[in-house]
């Protein structure tokens, strides 16, 4: 299946629903390199993606979306606390984005989240071996970077947002790991 060997197929069947592969997503360490690493090398060190866009001082965040039911959710590697996974519970991708919303701003309060992507099928990189390949991956990061986004605010409201309050920056501080 895809390359993948034997005992890898066997560890990925049993992440067969999102819980399951956010609980084991939550059980990798942070990785603070500058890495794009395919599946095989994240379990070696122990699919729709969305590109989530903020202000250039911000970083970026993609997470894996999924429906159930007819309603999208979202898997999430972050180590931030709130940036994380999303219960299927929302009618469209633009609902699922908008959970995300308030959870993106700068240490001032200032928020960031400003455009998204269309769900993105990785299918189209499958015969360029993404996911067991021993290099990193970037030129799927650099593919979403160049499909359409859609803007979520115009001028006028990005001008008239309320800031994060002192509580919320402390919060949004809430890491599960420190940098090295």
């Amino acid at each position: 299946m895809f390359g993948f060997s034997n005992q890898e197929i066997k560890f990925l069947r049993r992440l067969n629903s999102p819980i399951k592969i956010q609980n084991y997503l939550e059980s990798i360490k942070i990785n603070f390199e500058d890495t794009c690493m395919s599946p095989r090398m994240v379990m070696a060190r122990n699919p729709l993606l969305l590109d989530l866009k903020t202000v250039k001082k911000d970083d970026y965040h993609v997470v894996a979306v999924f429906k159930r039911h007819s309603l999208w959710g979202a898997i999430s590697k972050t180590n931030h606390a709130v940036l994380r996974y999303r219960e299927p519970l929302y009618r469209n991708i633009h609902e699922l984005v908008m959970s995300y919303f308030h959870e993106y701003f700068m240490n001032d309060g200032k928020k960031t989240l400003k455009e998204y992507s269309r769900p993105i099928n990785l299918a189209r990189f499958i015969k360029r071996n993404w996911t067991i390949t021993e290099d990193d991956v970037w030129y799927i990061s650099d593919y979403l970077d160049q499909v359409p986004h859609y803007k979520i605010l115009n001028c006028s409201n990005a001008a008239t947002l309320r800031r994060a309050d002192p509580i919320e920056i402390r919060a949004g501080k809430l890491v599960r790991e420190r940098r090295p």
